[in-house]
């Protein structure tokens, strides 16, 4: 098993239009106005940023994300990771009764050279961590939506 390879996935109940959600996700740029785990992001050009996170573990990631796909019609935003972590990021947006289901799925290898040297014995914290700052991202998310 490589213990530096992860994959996640993370599902958001939102009681809110899927156009509403999937305009906030392909907002990457305003990320750090609702979820406080993502630090910072700062375009590149117009398909590819430098997105630096940091959730409750003393540890920051910053990864280049270049967009692979944009698709509204099917409610697709999915991106390519190299820097930190490297791998793919995909959002699908979809209706869910009244509201939407937001479904982040991520698959990675972690680079950062300390979290390498701790991926046995950090893996279950390092997991935690990803579902903490998935967490925070809900109720930001949430918040933003209300707001607008």
């Amino acid at each position: 098993m490589d213990w530096t390879h992860y994959r996640f996935l993370s599902l958001w109940p939102l009681p809110h239009g899927t156009t509403a959600v999937y305009r906030a996700l392909e907002r990457v740029e305003e990320y750090p106005d609702w979820w406080p785990q993502v630090r910072s992001v700062s375009r590149l050009n117009d398909t590819t940023g430098v997105i630096t996170i940091r959730s409750v573990l003393p540890y920051d990631m910053t990864f280049t994300a270049r967009e692979t796909r944009s698709d509204p019609a099917a409610g697709v935003l999915e991106v390519a990771m190299t820097g930190d972590i490297e791998g793919w990021a995909r959002w699908t947006v979809t209706a869910d009764g009244t509201g939407t289901l937001a479904r982040y799925e991520q698959v990675v290898d972690v680079n950062k050279p300390l979290l390498r040297r701790l991926a046995v014995p950090g893996r279950p914290f390092f997991r935690v961590n990803h579902r903490l700052m998935m967490r925070a991202g809900r109720r930001g998310l949430l918040g933003h939506l209300q707001a607008v």
